[in-house]
């Protein structure tokens, strides 16, 4: 939350402001957005079973702090013995071009980083780490098990503190969350993500969101603030965080590490939202298809309007895009769509992105 950050505010109540959580450097960004939650159930351990001081001294040889030369201070996570470290995309970004990042690990020892590969669709990155002689993987969990009210901790440099610890539960699941990118109008979107009141501050990005066994859930990569009466972000953690699960982000990293990048799903068509009388969304208009793509082979055009997705009523553009990122290529959904005033139904075959 530096300065150089580009604001954007909607009227009407209380309003959250979501703030990629890295400390300095133009990255991220604030922006205002409607959360969208299908809220889940799963397993979980009692609130009474959670040590933060035993899962401390478990994870945090596996935290690292993550420094960017012209970029600012994130977090990061070791998650194998091959010294690659998960972290976020905006966390790293300011290297892209070739800046220098510095990894420091939990006993205070520091070694040079490379980026292995980035994604900014869901915000991750993989670093590669080497020369170090002691690593210390965190043990991977299941996001798909974490259940509302759970505790959790989270582990990381929030404000540049390394080693800091802070805990709470996961407040809510299944939250779609769109947060800047690094380039005007470039936006990336967390899927799934788990919410939590675990505080999370510039500098957490990248870091760990563990359950009480010290498995990690999720990246905490985003936190909210409330406009103050200058329409200028509160300082501070709110009790709202956002993390990506890391059953996403662990299938991300496994393509970065084997590639470079990660491959996403693809439909092959752009939208925009069609509002009501009311102001409320009336379905997503077809505004552009590729014409060798999924979306035009099941039968779509331009000029339709969308108003099912796989169930659901059409509400916004990223209902798709979150579609590409959950889903392999060869994945089926439907879509309802009026065209010329009669409905139609089509069932879209994911493809791959040209």
């Amino acid at each position: 939350m530096a300065g150089g950050q580009r604001t954007r505010f909607r009227t009407g109540p209380i309003i959250a402001v979501i703030v990629a959580a890295v400390v300095g450097g133009v990255v991220g960004g604030l922006i205002v957005d409607a959360l969208r939650s299908d809220d889940g159930s799963g397993s979980g351990n009692d609130a009474g079973a959670c040590s933060a001081s035993k899962i401390a001294e478990r994870d945090l040889p596996s935290v690292v702090t993550i420094q960017v030369s012209h970029g600012g201070t994130g977090s990061g996570s070791i998650i194998n013995s091959d010294g690659d470290v998960l972290t976020n995309n905006h966390v790293i970004a300011a290297a892209a071009g070739g800046g220098q990042v510095e990894v420091i690990f939990n006993d205070g020892e520091s070694e040079p980083a490379t980026i292995v590969g980035r994604d900014p669709i869901t915000d991750l990155a993989v670093l590669k780490v080497e020369g170090h002689e002691e690593l210390h993987p965190i043990s991977l969990g299941e996001s798909a098990e974490v259940a509302i009210g759970a505790p959790v901790v989270a582990l990381g440099a929030p404000l540049g503190l390394s080693n800091t610890v802070t805990s709470g539960i996961a407040s809510a699941l299944d939250r779609t969350v769109t947060v800047p990118g690094e380039s005007r109008g470039e936006t990336a979107l967390l899927v799934d993500a788990i919410q939590t009141d675990a505080a999370i501050n510039p500098g957490n990005s990248g870091g760990a969101l563990v359950d009480c066994d010290g498995n990690l859930i999720g990246v905490p990569t985003a936190g909210a603030t409330v406009p103050n009466a200058a329409g200028q972000p509160s300082a501070g953690s709110v009790g709202i965080g956002f993390a990506v699960p890391i059953d996403l982000a662990q299938a991300v990293a496994h393509e970065i590490i084997a590639t470079g990048k990660a491959e996403h799903a693809y439909i092959g068509l752009q939208t925009t939202l069609v509002q009501g009388p009311d102001g409320s969304a009336g379905g997503l208009h077809v505004a552009a298809i590729d014409p060798n793509g999924p979306a035009a082979e099941a039968g779509l055009r331009t000029g339709d309007v969308i108003t099912q997705i796989d169930g659901e009523p059409a509400r916004s553009n990223d209902q798709l895009l979150a579609l590409t990122l959950k889903n392999r290529a060869g994945s089926t959904f439907e879509v309802e769509y009026e065209r010329g005033g009669a409905s139609h139904t089509a069932t879209v075959t994911l493809g791959t992105a040209p």
